[in-house]
C-alpha cells in the first residue's frame, strides 16, 4: 500500500524525454493500466490512439498550441472518450460519463509510466479538430489528451500544491 501512495507523490510532469525508443510490449502494458481505470457501467467507453510516425508527432505538436516537446517523446498516447459506448445504456448524459472514463484512463497511464521508469505529461490543450483530422477520429470519438511518453531526460521538482485544507469541504461551503 505505501508504495502505491510514493507512486501518486512521486509521479511529476516530462517535457524532455530520450531519444530511446518504448518497446511495444511496455505500449500495451500502459495501455492495459488505462483500461484497468474505473468506468461508469463498466462500458470502457475510451480509446486509445498510439502514435509513433515523426510527422504525425510533429502535426499534433503544432496543433498542442506548438508544444514541440511532444513531437520529441518516442511515442504518444492520445485518449478518447467513445460517446456511443456510453451513450447507448446512458443517454446524453453518457457524454460526460465517456469523457470520465477517458480521463481516469490518462490518469493510470501516468502512474504506470512512473511506475515503469518512465515519463510522460498530460496535454490537454489541443485544437480537437485538428487533432481529430490528424488522427482521422470517427466524429463520434472526442480527443480527450495526448500523452507522450518516454524515458526522462530531466528531473523536474515537485510542484507546490494548496494545503489540503484549503481545497476541503465539509457538507456545507
Amino acid at each position: 500500500m505505501k508504495e502505491c501512495l510514493k507512486l501518486l507523490f512521486e509521479r511529476v510532469s516530462i517535457r524532455k524525454f530520450k531519444s530511446d525508443d518504448v518497446s511495444d510490449e511496455i505500449v500495451k502494458t500502459l495501455l492495459e493500466a488505462g483500461n484497468a481505470a474505473p468506468s461508469a457501467g463498466n462500458l470502457q467507453a475510451r480509446d486509445f490512439v498510439v502514435v509513433r510516425d515523426p510527422d504525425r508527432k510533429l502535426k499534433l505538436a503544432k496543433a498542442a498550441l506548438n508544444q514541440m516537446f511532444i513531437a520529441e517523446a518516442p511515442v504518444v498516447i492520445v485518449v478518447c472518450a467513445n460517446y456511443p459506448k456510453s451513450m447507448r445504456v446512458y443517454g446524453e448524459r453518457g457524454k460526460l460519463y465517456a469523457e470520465q472514463d477517458a480521463t481516469a484512463a490518462v490518469e493510470n497511464i501516468l502512474l504506470a509510466v512512473t511506475a515503469l521508469g518512465l515519463g510522460a505529461v498530460w496535454i490537454g490543450a489541443f485544437s480537437e479538430g485538428k487533432v481529430s483530422e490528424i488522427l482521422n477520429l470517427p466524429n463520434y470519438v472526442r480527443p480527450i489528451a495526448m500523452i507522450p511518453i518516454g524515458y526522462p531526460a530531466e528531473k523536474p521538482s515537485k510542484r507546490s500544491r494548496y494545503p489540503i485544507e484549503y481545497l476541503t469541504h465539509y457538507e456545507t461551503w
